[in-house]
């Protein structure tokens, strides 16, 4: 099966699930959803991965100082049920250890260097000279931070962490619970972010649409998008003459340009979003040019790893106008 066929296939199942799984929330209207008057917003993915390193509070700190209007962060639950900001399911990829995350406890993850393979303008990258590495062993303690920042900026956060450290900042949070056997963590997220009094100022995504649906039956406050069965459904519907289909509780969809060299990302796609009250938030995007493109066929969020790059093409445009 090509992964076009499998994407269509998706589809066809996501056009019989949308209804039952979205059936108990309420339908979202354009006028009742922020998302669509808050753009062209400038999503720093990872807080912003080129630029500082992965999911740390040091980045989110610093993306906020680059422009970004939206933090966005990756969360997975511990083997002691701790819920900690990290975008892969392991490790490995940007801290000084291996191991799965759900296999280790919140005090392993704790003890972690999460800047330990960070390169400026390269981001998580394996193959660079030592003394690339400007922040390796911040975060142990064997290098000082930075000038207003702490060890723990360069730590692995828990998702508490980051909601004390950002009262009123938009966020993005996405369920990475990808693996079967992981426990489900939903509940444990939707009663924190109710803890902080979290609500349409924040967006719970996932590529799985029953997280997001287990999610919601917990906290309907906070603003959700689809998995990737419900927005192949809704992309499906809105091919030629079709404006889409009406995606209940939903307030964004979240997507990339395109999918195995098949647009996505359209003004049709963008303007059937719109007229069933749906913002579009595009990922990950990293080039001026087709930063452009985007802005120019009306989208309202850009997920880019370079929130610097990002907000110099909104200063410019702004500066037209």
């Amino acid at each position: 099966m090509s992964r076009l066929t499998g994407l269509l296939a998706a589809g066809a199942v996501a056009a019989v699930l949308v209804p039952t799984a979205a059936a108990a929330a309420p339908a979202v209207a354009a006028a009742d959803n922020p998302w669509l008057e808050r753009r062209v917003l400038n999503i720093a993915h990872q807080g912003g991965e080129i630029e500082a390193p992965s999911d740390t509070l040091y980045a989110f700190r610093t993306a906020l100082d680059k422009g970004a209007d939206v933090l966005e962060l990756d969360v997975h639950a511990t083997a002691d049920g701790e819920l900690v900001v990290l975008h892969d399911t392991t490790v490995d990829r940007t801290t000084n250890s291996t191991g799965r995350v759900d296999q280790l406890t919140l005090e392993q993850i704790r003890a972690l260097d999460a800047a330990h393979w960070f390169v400026p303008e390269c981001g998580t990258c394996h193959d660079g000279a030592p003394g690339d590495y400007v922040f390796r062993g911040v975060a142990t303690g064997e290098r000082p931070a930075p000038g207003g920042y702490t060890a723990a900026d360069f730590r692995v956060p828990t998702l508490r962490e980051v909601l004390e450290a950002f009262p009123g900042v938009l966020l993005n949070v996405e369920i990475k619970r990808t693996r079967p056997e992981t426990s489900p963590y939903e509940r444990t997220m939707a009663d924190l972010l109710r803890e902080f009094g979290r609500g349409t100022d924040t967006v719970v995504a996932s590529f799985s649409d029953s997280a997001v649906t287990r999610f919601k039956l917990y906290n309907r406050d906070v603003s959700t998008s689809p998995g990737t069965a419900q927005v192949t459904a809704f992309w499906l519907n809105t091919l030629g003459p079709l404006t889409g289909i009406t995606l209940h509780g939903q307030h964004a969809l979240q997507v990339p340009p395109s999918q195995s060299g098949v647009p996505v990302v359209t003004a049709d796609f963008v303007a059937d979003a719109h007229r069933r009250g749906l913002a579009v938030h595009v990922w990950t995007i990293n080039d001026r040019a087709e930063m452009e493109r985007l802005i120019d066929l009306g989208v309202d969020g850009i997920m880019t790893d370079r929130p610097t790059l990002l907000q110099q093409v909104l200063d410019k445009r702004a500066a037209r106008t």
